[in-house]
């Protein structure tokens, strides 16, 4: 536990990464909130990230309140589950099989194999090492249950398994983990078993009752550690397998719920047929094995490879899989073999690609508890036949000890690469080939430096012209590679195709190639509308997205006719989800009907203009009764909107009345997070105090400017190149006011 600490310490310094940390944590209010009652509602309600795991988000939720948004602290504790696994794991293998070196070695691999980086270097997977804890505990609790079978300890087993599902839905296939541990080491499984005794007395006997007592078989593969006179139970498979039922039944609902979470937020299961899902899991399968043998090359993204996989990997895999499954059942009296090759092989299938979701044909987080199978078959393995070669244990100690070296080596490197999101897609397309996923990251990462990059990674980019210009290169070898594969299977690479064309326009748009934008986004959009057809209730909401861009291009280009068509084609196409029950899509309704308000605004069609913003107040309203810490900003913000729309029609109590609503709502929020809202707060401010001005106010007036003000000179202080204009604005304003009254 120590050497973990030790070689993961520098991830203490490492920041956030975009990809899904900032989901998770640093743009999810509910998280940022801490462990109030509304975000345990939140977290045991919501399908958020494509996965139903709220005691996950309680953990993040945690630490915001312990550490606010400072990553250390977070990348702490996920350490700290790490090591506190591996430690467990060691416990536990020695308890069960009474061999401490082999043990130690399994749980060292596990705790400094580069596999596992992934895993305690991503915030984002906190779920990954809080499950396994779980998991491994509730392995304890079996065994403990196991030694002395009653329902009082069997109560004990249900709930961390139920934890461990609410951390981590891969979990799931634990129930089958407790039946191979049945056969090894517990030794609960009644098979015919030799029963020793005088020469003449030596007799065959089979088990077939429901349950019998047997003197345990003495010996290193006899499993939990007892004395030769202890008289343990046993069972039949089929008592074992009933025995499992209630758990079974916890991981039916668990698949049921995640698949569902995932289909609502991630789309629809990409349907690559059946033969490139099998063949794409038979290789992932052996390339799990070589990269536990030789762990370089390892990346954030391995994408799927299709139709694309050559016939040399798909039978150099067979052939690997099977001569293993032909050791394994040739030494079948090494019962931990049988176990290690059950564990990995089946731990792996709810993530091994069969069903698959998402572009990515395998990932080094899935390897994180299936390893531990082969760890346990390399380590026990290792030590009989070090034991049969009567194998010094200096000569069995040093080897060990040169291969975990290695590896913590290996761990700290791979860990470098997760010191910024640069970084992580860097290196990801330095080891893989036609990664689109990866291409669009470091895209992205150019283009927010702030926030994705180091000051290491800025020495090549140190301007903005050059960080546009690579993250076109790799926007556009996205958009090739899209294209090649979108030619071979069209409908599971046409919503990539559409997203980086997206991307390419958005580039555009920033560098005021408004003819080239609107190129890309028409392309997009005429994507949208063909998946559209086949699969409304995932689409729409792209479609709906990619029309609003085009709209706002469109205003923008003082084009208000067909930004309006645009606008009004993605308001139809929304609330055709919005009727059929689909209430998540109310934001992104609001959101349309504002921006046809602030056309309409522009027009001066004001009657118009009213009419949608109050629209689209009344859905914000309705969504932040459910939500107010998500949805009340939008709220004030609509508010302000139509605040504004009242200054334009000389109406100044209305306006003040929507503003000084709007002031209350930010001043809320800005108590819970001042770093974000007391911009707006003084915003406000500002705004009253113009109405009060020209309703000649002046003290009122004077009030308000002074407020925003001294806001405005406490945010100086920290980023005085950002608010020094608001300080001399707010100056001026007050200057033009006069002298006080007395």
């Amino acid at each position: 536990m120590l050497a973990t600490l030790a070689v993961y310490s520098p991830v203490r310094a490492h920041p956030f990464v975009v990809f899904d940390d900032h989901e998770y944590v640093v743009e999810n209010l509910h998280v940022q909130q801490g462990l109030s009652l509304a975000m345990v509602k939140w977290a045991f309600t919501a399908a958020h990230a494509a996965n139903w795991h709220p005691l996950t988000w309680l953990s993040h939720a945690l630490d915001c309140q312990l550490f606010a948004l400072n990553p250390a602290g977070h990348h702490w504790d996920s350490l700290l589950l790490h090591a506190l696994s591996a430690g467990l794991l060691f416990l536990l293998l020695e308890w069960g099989t009474g061999s401490t070196g082999a043990s130690f070695v399994v749980a060292a691999l596990f705790a400094l194999h580069p596999l596992n980086v992934e895993s305690v270097a991503w915030i984002a997977e906190r779920k990954n090492v809080l499950s396994t804890l779980l998991w491994l505990m509730a392995i304890g609790a079996y065994g403990w249950y196991a030694r002395r079978p009653g329902w009082r300890r069997y109560l004990l087993v249900m709930p961390l398994f139920a934890l461990g599902l609410m951390a981590k839905p891969m979990v799931i296939t634990l129930p089958f983990v407790f039946l191979l541990l049945d056969y090894w080491p517990l030794n609960r499984v009644a098979l015919t078993v030799e029963i020793q005794g005088p020469a003449s007395e030596t007799a065959t006997r089979s088990q077939e009752s429901r349950r019998q007592e047997i003197p345990r078989p003495a010996g290193e593969n006899a499993g939990l550690r007892n004395d030769a006179t202890e008289r343990v139970e046993r069972y039949t498979s089929w008592d074992l397998l009933l025995e499992k039922i209630p758990l079974l039944l916890l991981s039916a609902a668990s698949a049921v719920i995640t698949m569902k979470a995932q289909v609502l937020t991630e789309g629809t299961l990409l349907e690559y047929p059946i033969a490139v899902r099998i063949e794409n899991a038979v290789v992932a399968y052996g390339l799990y094995l070589w990269k536990m043998l030789w762990p370089v090359h390892l990346a954030a993204m391995y994408p799927h490879p299709g139709r694309n996989l050559s016939v040399w990997q798909v039978l150099l895999s067979v052939l690997v899989l099977s001569a293993i499954s032909v050791i394994v059942i040739a030494y079948h009296s090494r019962r931990y073999l049988l176990v290690g090759w059950l564990w990995f092989l089946g731990t792996l299938v709810p993530v091994i690609g069969l069903v698959q979701v998402g572009y990515a044909a395998m990932a080094d987080r899935y390897a994180y508890v299936p390893l531990i199978g082969i760890f346990v078959m390399l380590a026990f393995g290792g030590r009989d036949v070090a034991e049969a070669k009567h194998v010094h244990l200096a000569y069995r100690i040093a080897p060990a000890i040169c291969v975990l070296l290695a590896l913590a080596f290996l761990t700290h490197r791979q860990l470098g690469y997760w010191s910024s999101d640069y970084d992580v897609w860097a290196h990801a397309l330095h080891v893989t080939s036609g990664n689109v996923f990866a291409h669009n990251a470091i895209g992205s990462a150019l283009l927010a430096p702030d926030i994705s990059m180091s000051a290491s990674d800025l020495e090549g980019f140190d301007t903005r012209e050059k960080r546009m210009e690579e993250a076109r290169s790799h926007y556009e070898q996205s958009l090739r590679i899209c294209r090649e594969h979108a030619a071979q299977d069209s409908g599971i690479y046409l919503p990539a195709l559409a997203n980086t064309l997206n991307y390419l326009g958005d580039l555009d748009r920033v560098e005021r190639h408004m003819e080239d934008a609107r190129k890309r986004y028409t392309e997009s959009l005429e994507i949208h509308r063909e998946l559209v057809k086949k699969e409304p209730q995932t689409d729409i909401p792209y479609l709906a997205t990619t029309l609003n861009t085009l709209g706002m291009l469109d205003r923008i280009e003082n084009r208000p006719e067909e930004a309006r068509a645009y606008f009004l084609e993605a308001l139809h196409n929304l609330r055709q989800l919005q009727g059929a029950g689909a209430r998540e899509y109310m934001k992104d309704v609001a959101l349309t009907l504002n921006d046809l308000a602030t056309l309409a605004l522009q027009q001066k069609e004001f009657d118009e203009a009213d009419r949608y913003y109050e629209q689209a107040l009344q859905l914000r309203r309705q969504l932040a009764r459910r939500e107010p810490i998500l949805y009340l900003p939008d709220v004030a913000a609509t508010l302000d909107d139509i605040g504004g729309l009242s200054l334009n029609q000389q109406r100044f109590e209305a306006a003040r009345h929507d503003y000084e609503e709007a002031l209350s709502i930010y001043r809320e929020l800005a108590r819970n997070d001042p770093g974000k809202f007391l911009y707006f707060v003084a915003g406000m401010l500002n705004e009253l105090g113009m109405v009060e001005k020209t309703l000649n106010q002046i003290d009122a007036a004077r009030g308000r400017y002074e407020e925003a003000l001294d806001i405005y000179q406490k945010l100086a202080k920290d980023d005085p190149s950002r608010y020094a204009l608001y300080v001399q604005a707010m100056e001026l304003s007050m200057a033009q006011l006069g002298p006080q009254s007395r």
